[in-house]
């Protein structure tokens, strides 16, 4: 038994900690961080993490406070029941600083996830993205106009959105929008998968 690590030898000592795998890995996966990042950046193998994860073998105090330091989350988080977690109309963040003219947006998403961004943007009439076209370096957009109505310029093709329309196409695609002058206030639900940097966010 001298061989064994301390990780091996470490009995539960909580029956809620047979779940502890599945958190570990939801953690990872939220940070979007592959099980080779985190096994090197945890001193593990990335076979025993797989172990980990799968509630194969305990793992020790040491170990797990290295793994959600590596991950950013609290221990105590791991033994919770997974509820989600709400970000409160009255206190959402703005989403980015960089929104063209007349345009603003706010966050939906928790601060630290980063599977999925959604966002509420408000363009005022006359609104825009700006005068050139951008992309952005996740895998998918989708629009859903709440109010009002939103011109997308993608691919040089314009589409225009009315209330209740909504819209997927790839990030990587060109597209700029705008509210026409004449139109009202738009609202537009997006949302972005895998998240970005809170910088480079904009619809």
């Amino acid at each position: 038994m001298s061989g064994l690590s301390s990780e091996n030898r470490m009995p539960r000592a909580d029956p809620r900690a047979a779940s502890i795998g599945a958190q570990l890995r939801a953690a990872r996966l939220a940070a979007r961080k592959s099980m080779a990042e985190v096994a090197e950046q945890a001193g593990l193998t990335k076979g025993y993490l797989s172990k980990l994860e799968r509630d194969l073998v305990n793992v020790s105090v040491a170990l797990l406070l290295r793994l959600c330091d590596t991950l950013d989350v609290s221990v105590s988080s791991l033994f919770q029941p997974a509820r989600g977690e709400i970000v409160r109309a009255s206190a959402r963040p703005p989403a980015g600083s960089s929104w063209g003219t007349g345009t603003r947006a706010f966050s939906l998403s928790p601060s630290g996830e980063r599977r999925i961004q959604a966002f509420i943007s408000e363009i005022a009439p006359g609104g825009t993205s700006g005068d050139e076209s951008y992309s952005l370096p996740v895998d998918v957009e989708f629009f859903f106009v709440l109010a009002g109505q939103l011109q997308v310029i993608i691919e040089g093709e314009q589409v225009t959105l009315e209330q209740g329309d909504a819209f997927t196409f790839s990030g990587s695609a060109q597209r700029a929008f705008r509210v026409a002058p004449e139109a009202e206030r738009t609202l537009v639900l997006v949302v972005i998968s895998p998240a970005m940097p809170a910088t480079d966010r904009r619809v």
